[in-house]
């Protein structure tokens, strides 16, 4: 059923995945002939990162309406957790990366969309645990009949 609390705990996750398209991920401060520009690390500026970002927060979403067949469910969830901790990587990579640009940034520092992701997988823990509640719950009804 729709109304369970891992529903609302993927539906959060789903919104934190969702924040990273609007947030930016991280910021930097390049020094350019005197004069301090700012760029930042965006999902949009990135095709990989944009695919991974649409799959993780689409599959909560679906993830919600397989209530009926809850092994599938925490598989679903599962996954969406892989690809929530490849985005991190990935993430990681290409902040890394900025240190080889030509001028490298002087400073830098991460943004709120980078934190939105750490949230989304927290929420995601959760809603297999509410799953995994729920399956005890049917075995042991289950049992007494």
């Amino acid at each position: 059923m729709i109304q369970r609390t891992q529903s609302l705990w993927l539906f959060l996750a789903s919104l934190m995945n969702a924040g990273v398209l609007y947030f930016d991920l991280y910021k930097t401060h390049t020094l350019v002939n005197g004069v301090d520009t700012l760029g930042q690390v965006r999902v949009s500026d990135h095709y990989p990162s944009l695919l991974i970002t649409v799959v993780m927060t689409m599959l909560p979403l679906v993830t919600i309406f397989m209530f009926n067949n809850r092994k599938r469910q925490i598989r679903m969830t599962a996954f969406g957790m892989v690809a929530i901790a490849a985005f991190i990587s990935m993430l990681l990579m290409r902040v890394n990366n900025l240190s080889k640009l030509v001028p490298p940034p002087t400073s830098g520092s991460y943004w709120i969309g980078s934190v939105l992701p750490v949230i989304a997988l927290v929420f995601l823990f959760m809603a297999i645990l509410g799953i995994r509640r729920d399956e005890k719950l049917v075995k042991s009804v289950d049992r007494l009949r």
